[in-house]
């Protein structure tokens, strides 16, 4: 697989998100709180397109678009802006996610920060690197000497499965929770050592892909927040240096 082609694909995404940014956004809302603005729009109709000229046998699932079946046993999971909430305020914190699934098994993901101009890559099996040099986790060996970040559901005032006794509980054991707003930037802080764990108890596939093979390629260890094993197709990530996992783990189940 061109990892390459697929990199040069989240920067051209990217592009487009940083010049709407300066030109002008046009938000709707999906929901009470959930946003969709033109940039993600635009971005997934190019990452759409330029993987259907290049892979036209290969399936898509992408946020805005849905999914769309192939000829072959793959599946690129696209969020062609993941921080859509962030990008439509003018918090500079959001991303394009790519990732390439096959059956239950990651095979290559790239999430590019257009602000940042940074791009994370991994491959199954050949490790996560940013703007071309390896990364790896941190060594913080307890959560009492860690710097972790979470989410919550944009239904948070109504769903009971809201993640703020888990954020609560946490947040008092470590040195601190984020909450940033872009699960797949998130995960690749993870896999830089910037962080050291992430988890998120209600997500889409799109937000996860990708960066859940950072971690691991990384050298992180990725689950459910049950610690049951990890999908890319799945709705829920616990992600660490692997050091704390079994901690944070325990504390997330209450």
């Amino acid at each position: 697989m061109d990892l390459e082609v697929v990199k040069d694909i989240a920067l051209g995404a990217g592009e487009i998100l940083v010049q709407k940014l300066h030109s002008g956004v046009s938000v709707e809302a999906k929901g009470s709180i959930d946003l969709v603005t033109d940039a993600d729009k635009a971005s997934e109709a190019y990452v759409v397109e330029a993987l259907g000229k290049r892979f036209p046998r290969h399936g898509i699932l992408a946020e805005e678009g849905g999914r769309t079946e192939g000829s072959s046993d793959y599946l690129w999971v696209i969020d062609p802006l993941d921080g859509t909430t962030n990008f439509a305020h003018g918090f500079p914190y959001f991303c394009v996610s790519i990732a390439l699934v096959k059956g239950e098994e990651m095979v290559l993901g790239v999430v590019y920060d257009p602000v940042r101009r940074e791009c994370f890559v991994a491959e199954k099996g050949s490790g996560a690197f940013l703007n071309g040099r390896r990364i790896t986790v941190s060594r913080a060996s307890t959560l009492h000497s860690s710097l972790l970040a979470t989410g919550f559901p944009y239904e948070i005032a109504t769903t009971e499965r809201n993640n703020l006794e888990p954020f609560g509980r946490v947040n008092k054991a470590s040195q601190g929770v984020r909450s940033l707003g872009a699960a797949a930037l998130d995960l690749c802080q993870v896999a830089a050592g910037r962080l050291d764990a992430f988890w998120e108890l209600v997500l889409q596939p799109w937000d996860l892909a990708a960066g859940g093979l950072m971690v691991l390629e990384a050298g992180g260890t990725v689950t459910g927040c049950a610690g049951e094993k990890f999908s890319p197709l799945g709705h829920d990530v616990c992600a660490s240096n692997g050091l704390v996992h079994a901690e944070l783990l325990q504390l997330i189940k209450g």
